[in-house]
This record gives structure tokens, sequence and C-alpha cells, in this order.
């Protein structure tokens, strides 16, 4: 078994590629949308206990699975301590199955966030970003608010790799992860 941990901040990339890198690989795919849309269906806002709680049954789940591994993404504010909380909680839930748990940081300018915001395959896959104005803002806001981009050393784990793609097409992005971990 195997974790992919995928991060970044907003509109990085980090669905598109996980999907590439799902395609090249045994992996799937969980995304961060994947248990935020439903919330925001049921509840019209985002409840974030609903959307951890959703996760766990997931990971947990999973975890207990044959399958060969997750790919899971979600944007870490390094200046929080809860997701630092957080990013050991989900690893925890693998490692303690014996899985293999891998780190990958996605960062690119946020000139190319911005354009990457309105992009056809993620305003497919996350209606809540279809209020562009909204969408566009949330990105910009979050930039102000937290520290999305881990400083040079910062991350301890050895099997860690930080990308810069803001000129790489996801599947040459997902190759590399793929190249990198062995996958």
């Amino acid at each position: 078994m195997k974790l992919v941990l995928l991060f970044g901040s907003f509109a990085v990339g980090k669905m598109t590629v996980g999907q590439e890198l799902a395609k090249i690989t045994d992996l799937t795919l969980f995304h961060n949308h994947m248990t935020i849309e439903p919330v925001l269906d049921v509840f019209g806002y985002y409840h974030g206990r609903a959307v951890r709680r959703l996760r766990d049954v997931f990971f947990e789940e999973f975890a207990d699975t044959g399958e060969e591994g997750l790919i899971f993404t979600f944007a870490w504010a390094f200046d929080q301590q809860s997701d630092w909380d957080y990013a050991k909680h989900v690893t925890d839930i693998f490692a303690n199955k014996g899985a293999d748990v891998y780190y990958v940081e996605l960062v690119a300018s946020q000139d190319v966030r911005l354009v990457r915001n309105k992009s056809e395959n993620r305003l497919l896959h996350k209606p809540s970003k279809h209020d562009l104005a909204f969408a566009e803002q949330d990105l910009l806001d979050a930039d102000k608010k937290y520290r999305l981009e881990s400083y040079d050393g910062e991350i301890p784990f050895e099997n860690y790799i930080k990308i810069d793609n803001t000129e790489l097409a996801p599947d040459v992005v997902a190759k590399m992860i793929k190249e990198r971990f062995k996958l």
C-alpha cells in the first residue's frame, strides 16, 4: 500500500497532476473536492468537521483494502500547526497499516495559478469554482492569509519532492513523481 500526499497552493494543479499520476500507476486519486463538493451541497457552506469526518471514513476503509495505493490532494498551510497535525493524522492512518508514504509539493506562480483557476478540467470536477470571481478572490485571499509553500528544508520527510510545475505539463510532472518514487 502506498499513500501519495500531493499538496500545494490553490489551483497549482494538484488534481490534474493526480489524474495523470493515476493513469500511469495503479494508484487511485482522491482529490480534496471529492468530499468538499457534497458537503457544500448538503450544508450550503464549507463545514470543515463534516469534510474531515468523510475523508477519515474513506482513508480508514481504503487503508484496509488490498489496493495499490491512494493519491490525496490538499492545500497545506505550513504556518498552521493544525495542517501539520492533519497531514500527520492522514499519514498515520496509512502508515499504521504498513503503507509507504510519499510527499509531493507542487509550486507555481500566482499568475499561472490564476489562469489555471479557470481551466475546463478544474471547473468540470469542482462545481464550487464555477463562480469565477469568488474562486479568484478565494485564491488571492488564501495566498495572503496562509503560507502555502514550504521553506527550503522545512519538510523533514525522506520521501519528499518539491516540483515547480509553472511551465510543466501535468503528464510530465506525473512521470517525474512516478520515476522518483518508483510507483
